[in-house]
């Protein structure tokens, strides 16, 4: 077999025949090369390509963890300056609770050693060492909880002891059981103005105007409201602690048994009904069940 190239060279035709064995061969051999050389070439084109494409990809994936760290480390330090910003202010109402528990302390006349709002709160025990230098925010946060549970336990046994205090005020008889008038007869041994006869009077009287109010000297709950003998229309209250008050010879009576009444409330308008020579109020105060003096009760207005 002869292979024949037929080409130009310098505008003229020329035709080259190889028809020997070693110029088939040398032939075949350069053809052999540049194949192999171009597949070679195409292989490691695509290869490099893919490794290209992979290594972009990879650079792309290395952006996208750096920008997401990046958002984890501002959103972590968000999160740090809020929780900074509410053991602040947790500590800021321990402060202000600490400042109120004082001023209740003060108020009340309480001992400060039995609410002790200026120190922390006595507490201890074994824990496991911790590393130097370090903060532990759960063991901030725990201080500070319990500071505020102690606080809060303290100020609801002040509150208790300020309302009992405060109830037991109000429930102790205190002031005149009229806003106007004045007192025309005292408790003890009197000339019976009907009889003539020296009789005990377990009460005071006070005068005033036809109509005008007569208030309840203690609040409590009303235990009678009418007609009584010898005190006309009555009301009675009772105050707790072994205390009641009465006012007799009402004109009109405003309240009925069971009704709840407070200090200085107008319960009737005064009168001259039942045994009486005039309009005024008769006022009684017991204490279990015995009609004591009303005068200390009613000097203490001031104290009450």
């Amino acid at each position: 077999m002869n292979i024949i190239f037929l080409g130009k060279f310098r505008g003229k035709p020329v035709r080259y025949q190889i028809g020997h064995g070693w110029q088939k061969l040398l032939c075949m051999s350069g053809i052999l090369s540049v194949l192999v050389a171009v597949a070679g070439t195409g292989f490691w084109w695509g290869f490099t390509a893919k490794e290209i494409i992979q290594l972009v990809e990879l650079e792309d994936k290395i952006a996208t963890e750096k920008a997401l760290i990046e958002q984890t480390r501002i959103d972590a330090q968000s999160d740090l300056d809020a929780l900074a910003t509410h053991i602040g202010q947790m500590q800021a109402n321990v402060t202000r609770l600490n400042a109120l528990g004082q001023r209740l302390v003060a108020i009340a006349k309480l001992e400060s050693g039995e609410f002790d709002f200026e120190h922390k709160p006595a507490y201890g025990g074994p824990s496991e060492p911790a590393n130097a230098g370090t903060i532990d925010l759960n063991t901030v946060l725990s201080d500070l909880n319990e500071q505020l549970q102690s606080r809060e336990q303290q100020l609801s046994l002040l509150e208790d002891v300020i309302m009992r205090s405060e109830l037991i005020k109000e429930a102790r008889p205190a002031g005149r059981p009229i806003l106007k008038g004045w007192i025309s007869s005292y408790y003890g041994k009197r000339t019976d103005p009907f009889s003539g006869k020296i009789e005990m009077h377990k009460g005071m009287d006070f005068a005033g105007k036809q109509g005008s109010d007569v208030i309840a000297a203690a609040s409590g709950v009303v235990t009678w409201s009418g007609k009584r003998y010898g005190y006309g229309n009555l009301v009675e209250i009772n105050h707790g602690n072994g205390y009641v008050t009465r006012y007799g010879h009402n004109d009109e009576i405003l309240v009925k048994v069971g009704d709840s009444v407070v200090r200085g409330q107008t319960i009737s308008k005064m009168g001259s009904t039942g045994r009486s020579t005039g309009p005024h109020v008769h006022y009684e105060v017991l204490l279990n069940d015995r009609q004591i003096d009303p005068i200390r009760f009613v000097q203490s207005k001031a104290e009450a």
